[in-house]
């Protein structure tokens, strides 16, 4: 969908996000001074009866509780082509999700968040109104003022599986994030406020221990759950003892409600969690402006945006789990002639990345921080396929340098007359010009980096509307030319 000048009264500014129901675009009320979200049904949901009415009930659910930890809704209105769409809370600060996508919370801020999150689900079930889809993209995160202080306070959204407690009672329809869902939800029974406590245990344990309890990939397993692997955070007892009986498979063995879970742990924690002044700090680099429609990927600005994002984005969570790499299997030995080192032959043992659509054969050490998940690229109103893997966290950063790649999909129709820039590099030498199977391709090459070795910015023409970026960071050009020979796309 392209940006829309106007939503309704509200001029638009740009495109926040996007799912498979909905777009959200930030927007302005010009009467009140004040930035707003708005929310829009997919157009491909216009004509769906029970879409637009899911879609309806949850501007109504969430009229009906008034907390700081829970979006509120400020109006509602109808497009011309008869889509309705929600007028809310703008979250400056982004999501629990991209929180977690720079770095792990401390336990004190772990436990801030869930007693937030604890009291926007009790306002919620004060209400009669069930969540049903509690997990880190639904924890919102906006700047308030405390004591004249800007703080960051966590709330939640996303109530488009909400229920109220006496439908839910007679009708449950299936749905959840099978990692966080309780099994009673899985299974499609009726169900009640306690079936939100599970999900807010199973995100607890994802605060605390660094990993989900569970890594369902279905309903279906997430139906009958076997116990969670043990903490393993130096934690106590106790705070383990609590999250097991909030996960426990018989609802009738959890705590009555969610604030009587929130006090147990909070209890459990009692002298391992301390207060910080600023329990999370403000990171404007979290809703950083996009570059208005229309800007040329040949533009300085833009390469260095093209940067920006990316470092951001790489910057991984210390621990990330191995789990995450289900998308890579281990390759067999590379050894070949490189173009341009015909006599520098290269032995290494490498892992192939495939994400459906882009894959990548790196060294087995580049394998140590993966991310598949798809990527916005500036100015783009959608997201594109897109690959990183690199030897740690922050390795295309600049305060631990590391060497791996980054691949991603944009749109384009010609390609740039400059790329990102490499200050820690010593100047770049000249862009190459060159084709292969019909497809064009400028490369610049980085030498004497920081991480040892030298960087290279490629840009393809893949068809006629999309180019692919890739950055690697390697020790020298023969191992960059394995990898970036390595590279293919499907369905394109």
């Amino acid at each position: 969908m392209s940006a829309p000048s106007r939503l309704g009264r509200y001029p638009v500014r740009r495109r926040i996000g996007s799912g498979a129901f909905a777009t959200v675009w930030l927007a302005y009320d010009e009467q009140l001074d004040s930035p707003v979200a708005i929310k829009v049904l997919a157009d491909n949901w216009t004509e769906d009866l029970h879409a637009r009415q899911r879609f309806i009930e949850e501007g109504r659910f969430l009229r009906k509780v008034e907390s700081p930890h829970v979006v509120s809704v400020y109006d509602a209105g109808e497009l011309p082509d008869s889509r309705p769409f929600l007028v809310m809370s703008y979250a400056d600060q982004g999501t629990l999700a991209d929180r977690l996508e720079i770095e792990p919370l401390t336990v004190s801020q772990g436990l801030h968040v869930i007693g937030q999150v604890g009291a926007g689900l009790h306002a919620l079930h004060q209400r009669g109104v069930l969540h049903r889809d509690v997990k880190p993209a639904n924890v919102l995160f906006r700047t308030v003022e405390h004591n004249g202080t800007p703080q960051v306070s966590a709330m939640l959204g996303d109530l488009g599986l909400g229920k109220a407690m006496d439908m839910s009672s007679r009708l449950t329809v299936i749905g959840g994030t099978p990692s966080f869902v309780s099994p009673e939800q899985a299974q499609g029974e009726p169900i009640d406020a306690r079936a939100d406590q599970f999900s807010l245990a199973a995100l607890t344990y994802l605060l605390l221990a660094g990993r989900a309890p569970y890594n369902h990939t279905s309903l279906r397993a997430a139906a009958d759950p076997e116990p969670p692997e043990p903490l393993d955070s130096g934690l106590p007892a106790e705070t383990e003892a609590v999250l097991l009986k909030a996960l426990s498979k018989d609802r009738e063995e959890r705590y009555a409600d969610v604030p009587a879970f929130v006090a147990a742990l909070t209890t459990s924690l009692a002298g391992h969690a301390d207060e910080p002044p600023t329990w999370i700090p403000i990171d404007p680099d979290l809703t950083h402006p996009a570059p208005k429609p229309g800007s040329s990927f040949a533009s300085d600005d833009f390469a260095d945006e093209l940067t920006s994002l990316s470092s951001r984005r790489l910057r991984k969570a210390e621990g990330l789990s191995r789990n995450r790499l289900m998308a890579i299997g281990t390759g067999a030995v590379v050894i070949g002639l490189l173009g341009g080192y015909a006599s520098h032959q290269v032995m290494l043992t490498d892992e192939t990345i495939d994400n459906g659509t882009l894959t990548v054969t790196v060294p087995k050490t580049w394998a140590e921080a993966v991310d598949i998940d798809r990527w916005t690229p500036p100015g783009a109103d959608d997201d594109y396929a897109s690959i990183s893997a690199g030897t740690g966290v922050g390795w295309n950063g600049n305060e631990n340098p590391g060497q791996g790649v980054f691949l991603g999909l944009l749109p384009g129709e010609e390609l740039p007359t400059t790329v990102p820039q490499h200050p820690e590099c010593d100047a770049p030498r000249a862009p190459e010009n060159n084709s292969r199977d019909g497809e064009a391709y400028v490369t610049v090459q980085f030498n004497g980096c920081r991480h040892g070795g030298i960087t290279i910015e490629r840009i393809i023409q893949k068809t006629t509307n999309q180019l692919l970026w890739v950055q690697v960071r390697a020790p020298d050009r023969a191992t960059a030319n394995v990898v970036l020979d390595s590279i293919t796309t499907k369905g394109m």
